[in-house]
């Protein structure tokens, strides 16, 4: 397992690769201008946040409560589709 400050140390291209090769998306959201996506990275939490000139990673230590990371997530979820079950 990679701690989160050893990512943090990595240029943003490595950062960017090492996503796109073990990174797996799980929410997306929008704050004011910034889409800000979720991703799960070796057991930790990573977050891409996307403005109109720059893209910034940033990651929770590995003590960060997992509801409070998924909380600013949860308006976005559908859950329709399980009242149809």
């Amino acid at each position: 397992m990679h701690e989160y400050s050893w990512f943090e140390r990595l240029p943003f291209r490595s950062q960017t690769e090492a996503i796109a090769k073990h990174g797996t998306i799980l929410a997306q959201r929008q704050h004011n201008k910034w889409q800000v996506t979720l991703y799960e990275y070796h057991n930790t939490f990573v977050e891409l946040w996307s403005g109109e000139q720059v893209q910034v990673y940033s990651t929770f230590k590995s003590n960060a409560n997992k509801v409070t990371i998924f909380e600013p997530y949860l308006d976005g979820v559908n859950v329709q589709h399980l009242t149809e079950l």
